[in-house]
């Protein structure tokens, strides 16, 4: 027994000898360091918020709306031209496997106000189940009979995913015709008005590439996930999009929601599979020819937010992954362009890649995830309050402007970005460094109405507990860094001073929450 006892206080002394004599020479100058890099890229996204907070209050004291910035005037009928005063417009819809929405797009597309001879409308089917596509086909020809110029597409191959169906769609014969395309993701359902309000800036202002709508999400309130996603995308289009707009005619593409002069879009080099954001990498191109692209706030284009979990992560991962990875690839073609000017060129190397693509992700799980944690266990290195409350609440608070309706759920918002800045900065390494899964594209669920029928479904049937439909539900690396910080936690509320466990507890709990997969709605196998 006395040996036991001998042996194991021999063992903790080894590890605390190690932990000290680890701690002095090698964790602290590190951890200090690292802090110190951290308040940097901290002080980085500061200054990019409080510009940008700057620039959309003048906007909309000033009320600089798109139609007065550039001629806007409504398309007039001519008795002797006939509809020959419109332009043909061409509207794309790519879908893959859309059994919950597809008509809602394709319904929407076709009930738009334009003259019915001056516009067709391609669907562009990469559908693999052979009863959805059937679904989709018979969905078309019911258009067509009511004399709607629609024409079904399919390929024979997945190549390039979304790209390579919007590639291939331009090729045909009859697109040659068309002088603007309108992009509408399966899910969208424009306004009948949408044309009337965008074309006209094409029509009237040859040196516009794009218009761009904004977003409107009807399942907002589906549950909290769908409310955290609304207080982020909201400051994207309320702020980071009317600000690229109205400072340098310039913004991402979104995908969707958007017409292009298809001058412009050839000009580019047209559709590119070589990222998972081809819609940005598409206006990075178009934007480096010189054109100019316009955002129209106020029109807005409903479509459907993801709503369970699985399906956010994977979005998300292609939304930081494809940016970090495209930036890699043009960020030497962007430095030694000659079409635009020096101040365009920052803009797009530092405000819209580096800062809001890269530091915005690293720094929120880096810092506030493990560095401050951290510095829990060694209290020789110590976070400024600046860099620890003011800078992080500034930006919170200037991000909650977007959605004011939902400012009660501010601390959740926070402790959830937190939680999916660990995904967003594996993601953008993997980006960076165009490892793993630098090309994977797993196409966001909808659901439509579908959850509806599917929870009904499960209320008539017995709940039953799958061991392998539990261990798919967990994600591990949730779970270890949300243990790590209730350890953090527990260890500041016992022995630290920085009163930081109030924070590293309800952080924690985020992680575990996410990890174990209680967010999001819950959508039974059929």
């Amino acid at each position: 027994m006395d040996l036991n006892i001998y042996f194991d206080h021999g063992i903790t002394s080894q590890i605390g000898l190690f932990w000290q004599q680890v701690r002095a020479p090698l964790l602290v100058p590190f951890l200090k360091i690292m802090v110190i890099l951290c308040l940097a890229m901290s002080l980085m996204l500061f200054v990019e918020k409080v510009y940008m907070g700057i620039v959309i209050v003048f906007i909309k004291i000033l009320r600089q709306k798109p139609e007065k910035k550039y001629k806007w005037e409504p398309i007039k009928d001519d008795l002797e031209l006939a509809n020959s005063s419109y332009p043909m417009v061409l509207i794309q819809i790519p879908m893959y496997n859309e059994r919950e929405v597809y008509q809602l797009s394709i319904g929407a597309a076709c009930n738009l106000s334009w003259p019915a001879d001056r516009i067709l409308i391609q669907v562009l089917d990469d559908s693999t189940d052979p009863i959805t596509k059937g679904m989709v086909e018979q969905e078309c020809k019911r258009w067509a009979s009511k004399g709607v110029n629609i024409k079904y597409e399919i390929r024979d191959n997945r190549k390039g995913y979304k790209a390579g169906a919007l590639k291939e769609g331009m090729k045909h014969n009859y697109v040659k015709m068309c002088d603007f395309v309108a992009i509408f993701d399966a899910d969208f359902q424009p306004e009948f008005h949408f044309l009337l309000r965008t074309v006209p800036f094409l029509v009237h202002n040859p040196e516009i590439g794009l218009v761009q709508a904004r977003w409107k999400f009807v399942n907002s309130d589906e549950c909290l996930l769908t409310r955290m996603q609304e207080m982020s995308l909201d400051y994207h289009f309320k702020v980071e999009q009317e600000v690229g707009s109205s400072n340098h005619a310039f913004f991402g593409f979104n995908g969707t929601a958007g017409v292009w002069r298809i001058s412009a879009l050839n000009e580019a080099g047209g559709w590119k599979d070589r990222t998972t954001v081809e819609d940005m990498d598409l206006a990075i191109r178009a934007g480096l020819k010189g054109w100019k692209f316009v955002y129209v706030g106020d029109l807005k284009v409903k479509n459907e937010l993801p709503s369970t979990f699985n399906a956010y992560r994977y979005q998300q991962h292609r939304w930081s992954c494809g940016p970090a990875n495209l930036f890699k690839k043009m960020v030497g073609e962007i430095a030694s362009n000659k079409k635009v000017s020096i101040w365009k060129k920052f803009y797009l190397i530092y405000s819209f890649f580096f800062v809001r693509k890269i530091i915005a992700h690293i720094v929120t799980f880096i810092f506030y995830c493990v560095i401050m944690p951290t510095t829990v266990l060694i209290p020789e290195v110590q976070v400024p309050i600046w860099g620890a409350v003011y800078i992080p609440s500034t930006i919170t608070l200037l991000n909650a402007v977007g959605t004011p309706r939902s400012f009660y759920l501010l601390i959740f918002w926070i402790l959830f970005e937190n939680v999916m800045s660990l995904h967003r900065t594996r993601a953008t390494f993997i980006g960076l460094f165009e490892v793993g899964r630098v090309n994977e594209w797993v196409v966001t669920e909808k659901l439509g109405d579908g959850i509806k029928v599917k929870m009904s479904m499960k209320a008539s049937k017995k709940s039953r507990f799958r061991i392998g439909e539990w261990y798919n539900k967990v994600h591990f690396a949730e779970v270890f860094v949300g243990l790590y910080l209730m350890l953090c936690g527990w260890y500041d509320y016992s022995f630290g001073k920085n009163r930081f466990y109030i924070y590293l507890f309800l952080q924690g709990m985020a992680f575990l929450v996410a990890g174990f997969g209680y967010i999001g709605v819950f959508v039974p196998n059929s």
